[in-house]
């Protein structure tokens, strides 16, 4: 039997990992194109990319999958089945229809909520206590195919988008491969998505990274950690960016104090900027100012640089 496997982040890898663990015979793996990244704008393969050449697999790289050559180029691999995490390109019909077995997902949300490219950051921003991975047949529309499996997974305080996305490209692995057996011997269930229950996560904007300070505190502290390691959230000062990578979690103590504008720095000491938002305030413990590094708060704060009273944002 033939597996194509389509994926491109870091998520996708497990899963591509686990099918060749388990001796499936995977003929080829399609990925994004290699794009540039961090400062100097070196072109840099995806992870996925990386881990089939480790394998030896052959990769395709194609800028519009639905293009008729990359439809060629994939029907000639003749592939039995087609296994997608993350790939980031909707299949169009035509390459839907090229396997025997259909297309599967490993999906980074409980479908059929958080359909899109971005369930994970999404359900942390939006303060969901679990997430999880979908295995499900893919269709024509976006994320909207019959369901075969679930497995959930809680988001504790302590998670970022990053640590979720570890957990999930494991979960989602072991998912794909215990279903996998009944998947081909036409045994697995396939349960229709209600559409009524399904919300929309689509991939994060810049302003999605802008925190607003009239927020909760526990909006702000969701927001940031759903951010990060990817792009962290981000306020001004001084009218330049001033990025947050890090903050802590709200408690009893984080009162504010009445009267002061929402993004008023209330206080800094070695624990962190202490920030007025919409009902109380946020301990920033680790930031970025504009052209520096990221660094502790703390290390920030011995700098000077900022006074008690300045107004973020």
């Amino acid at each position: 039997m033939n597996i194509v496997f389509m994926g491109t982040p870091a998520f996708a890898v497990p899963s591509l990992e686990a099918l060749l663990k388990k001796g499936y015979r995977v003929v080829g793996v399609v990925t994004q194109p290699d794009r540039p990244q961090g400062r100097k704008k070196v072109l840099t393969p995806t992870p996925v990319k990386e881990a089939a050449l480790r394998y030896g697999l052959p990769v395709m790289q194609p800028q519009r999958l639905r293009a008729p050559e990359a439809v060629e180029e994939l029907a000639s691999l003749k592939p039995d089945l087609i296994v997608t995490a993350a790939y980031g390109q909707i299949l169009p019909k035509s390459v839907l229809d090229l396997p025997k077995y259909g297309c599967l997902n490993v999906h980074g949300s409980l479908l059929p909520k958080y359909r899109g490219g971005a369930p994970i950051q999404r359900s942390i921003i939006n303060g969901e206590k679990e997430t999880g991975v979908t295995l499900m047949y893919m269709a024509e529309g976006l994320d909207t195919g019959d369901m075969i499996a679930k497995t959930v997974v809680p988001i504790e305080d302590e998670d970022t988008a990053g640590t979720i996305f570890e957990k999930l490209s494991v979960v989602g692995a072991e998912l794909l491969i215990r279903q996998l057996p009944m998947i081909l011997d036409g045994t697995a269930e396939r349960i229709p998505q209600n559409d009524e229950e399904s919300t929309y996560a689509p991939n994060l904007t810049r302003e999605d990274e802008k925190i607003d300070w009239h927020a909760t505190s526990r909006e702000i502290f969701n927001r940031v950690r759903g951010l990060v390691p990817f792009s962290g959230g981000f306020t001004t000062w001084n009218g330049e960016v001033f990025k947050v990578w890090a903050v802590a979690k709200p408690g009893v103590s984080s009162v504010g104090a009445p009267g002061q504008a929402p993004g008023t720095v209330l206080s800094l000491s070695p624990a962190g900027i202490e920030v007025q938002t919409g009902d109380g305030s946020v301990l920033l413990t680790r930031v970025q100012p504009a052209g520096k590094k990221a660094m502790d708060a703390s290390e920030f704060i011995r700098g000077g640089v900022m006074s008690k009273g300045t107004v973020l944002g």
